[in-house]
């Protein structure tokens, strides 16, 4: 790989950290954390709505008043429980990805630092040539 190509990563590389330095003065969360914030919101939302609303009265009521409707109450159960299943499944393949990812992205950083710790030692070596080239000259 060429000097060209080491110093352009190199000055890629600075605008990335400058980038996060800019980020870092402020408080951020991550979306996971946001996302647990969220469902915890909800969580404790529903949890005051069925204190006070009981919702499965409601359903008996409804199956009592309208009793050839409860055949649909399996295929809601059978819907909702393969829903979570494909929810799960669906889940853990991101999760796969985003390890396969991660690995990816930590080889590629191991090769920068090896090649920016490459160029260090080429710059070092051009500079003590240069050095004894110009005290042989004097």
């Amino acid at each position: 790989m060429s000097i060209v190509k080491v110093s352009g990563l190199k000055s890629k590389i600075r605008v990335n950290m400058q980038k996060i330095k800019k980020k870092n003065n402020k408080i951020q969360f991550s979306n996971s954390l946001k996302d647990l914030f969220a469902g915890s919101i909800v969580l404790i939302i529903v949890s005051i709505l069925s204190y006070f609303f009981d919702v499965f009265i409601f359903i008996v009521r409804y199956l009592e008043k309208h009793p050839h409707k409860i055949v649909y109450v399996d295929e809601v159960i059978v819907g909702f429980l393969t829903l979570s299943i494909v929810f799960a499944v669906f889940s853990w393949r991101r999760w796969l990805e985003l390890k396969k990812e991660t690995a990816e992205r930590i080889k590629l950083q191991e090769e920068l630092i090896a090649l920016a710790d490459t160029k260090a030692e080429i710059e070092r070596i051009i500079c003590k040539q240069l050095r004894s080239e110009i005290e042989l000259r004097k």
